[in-house]
C-alpha cells in the first residue's frame, strides 16, 4: 500500500496505514529475525544537512537489519552543495543510485522540493522547524504501545513549541485522533504557532496554554518535553534568556498520575534532570529504541518488499 510514496508530513499516511505501521513494527521488535534480509540487494540514501544521532542512526540500522545497505553523508561539508550544487540537482543524482532517499535539511520545505525532484521515495527525517514526520511516528508508537492507544488521553507538551518541529508533527498526527485534549505549557515567547492553533480548532480537538508546569501535571497522561533549540535562534541573549524555562525533577512528577509517561524526541540539554531517568514515568530511551522499529516497518513497506 506505501510502495514507492515518499513521506514528507505526517499527513501523507492515514490512519489506517499508520495502524498497519505500528503492527507491524510490534511483530518486527517481537521477533528479531522477522522481515530479516527484505531488503537485500536495496540502497538507502542517507542525507543529512543538519545534525543528527538518533534518526540518522536510527535509520542506517533499521535498513541494515533489513539487510539493506546505506550511502550518504552526515553534514553539508561532505557534500557537494559545499561546492554551490543545487539541493535539485543533489537530489536527482542521487536518487539515480539509491531505492529511497531520507533527508534532514534546515530550511522549511526542503523534503517537499526534494521530492519533485527524486525518481525514489523521499521520507523527511526534519525540515528545519516544518516537519518531522518518522519522529512522530516514533512517538504515536510508543504511546500506542504502553497506553494502548490514543482515545481520551491529555496530552502536555513542554517547552520550546514554536521551533519545535516534533511538536507541530505530533499535534497534527494526535488531531486526527477522537477525544484528545491538549495542554501547552511554554513561555509565550515560545508558544504553539497559531497554525497549529487554527489547525486544532478545525478539527474541534479542545487545547489550553499555559506558563506552569506544575498547574497541570497531574492533569497529564502525556508529556513531551523539548529542549530549547539554539539553532532556530538569531538572538544568543533570547536563547540564553528562555534556555532553562522548564526543567523536569522528580519532585516535579510527584502529582503525576500513575500511568503518565515523559516523552522526548532527544537530544536533551538540561530540560530533564538525569534524576528523572530511573523514575517509573520515563520512557524516552524505550521511546527512541522504538524509533528503530517503526522505521525499519516504514522502510520495508515503502520499498515494497512485503
Amino acid at each position: 500500500m506505501l510502495a514507492g510514496r515518499s513521506l514528507i508530513e505526517p499527513e501523507d499516511f492515514t490512519i489506517e496505514e499508520f495502524e498497519d505501521l505500528f503492527s507491524l513494527a510490534e511483530n518486527i521488535e517481537k521477533s528479531k529475525t522477522y522481515l530479516r534480509n527484505s531488503c537485500s540487494g536495496k540502497i538507502l540514501a542517507s542525507l543529512f544537512f543538519e545534525p543528527s544521532t538518533r534518526t540518522r542512526l536510527s535509520f542506517e540500522a533499521a535498513m541494515q537489519r533489513l539487510g539493506g545497505s546505506c550511502i550518504g553523508f552526515a553534514e553539508p561539508s561532505s557534500s557537494s552543495l559545499s561546492k554551490g550544487e543545487s539541493l535539485a540537482d543533489t537530489v536527482k543524482v542521487v536518487s539515480s543510485y539509491s531505492d529511497a532517499i531520507v533527508m534532514r535539511h534546515p530550511k522549511e520545505g526542503s523534503a517537499l522540493l526534494a521530492s519533485r525532484y527524486s525518481s525514489v521515495p523521499i521520507i523527511n527525517a526534519g525540515d528545519g522547524g516544518h516537519h518531522h514526520p518518522t519522529q512522530t511516528l516514533t512517538d504515536l508508537t510508543t504511546i500506542k504501545r504502553i497506553l494502548g492507544g490514543f482515545s481520551g488521553l491529555t496530552i502536555g507538551f513542554c517547552g520550546d513549541l514554536k521551533f519545535g518541529r516534533t511538536v507541530h508533527s505530533l499535534t497534527k498526527a494526535l488531531g486526527r485522533y477522537q477525544n484528545i485534549h491538549f495542554i501547552f505549557i511554554s513561555p509565550k515567547e515560545l508558544a504553539v504557532p497559531d497554525y497549529i492553533k487554527t489547525i486544532l480548532s478545525q478539527k474541534k480537538a479542545p487545547y489550553t496554554e499555559t506558563a506552569k508546569i506544575d498547574e497541570v501535571m497531574e492533569k497529564l497522561d502525556v508529556l513531551y518535553m523539548t529542549r530549547v533549540q539554539r539553532e532556530r535562534f538569531l538572538n544568543e541573549d533570547e536563547y540564553v534568556r528562555l534556555k532553562d524555562s522548564y526543567i523536569l525533577t522528580a519532585e516535579k512528577l510527584k502529582p503525576a498520575k500513575k500511568n503518565m509517561i515523559v516523552l522526548h524526541p532527544l537530544p536533551r540539554v538540561n530540560e530533564i534532570d538525569i534524576e528523572v531517568d530511573n523514575n517509573k514515568h520515563a520512557v524516552y530511551f524505550k521511546q527512541a529504541e522504538y524509533g528503530m522499529y517503526i522505521r525499519m516497518a516504514l522502510l520495508s513497506s515503502i520499498l515494497g518488499v512485503l
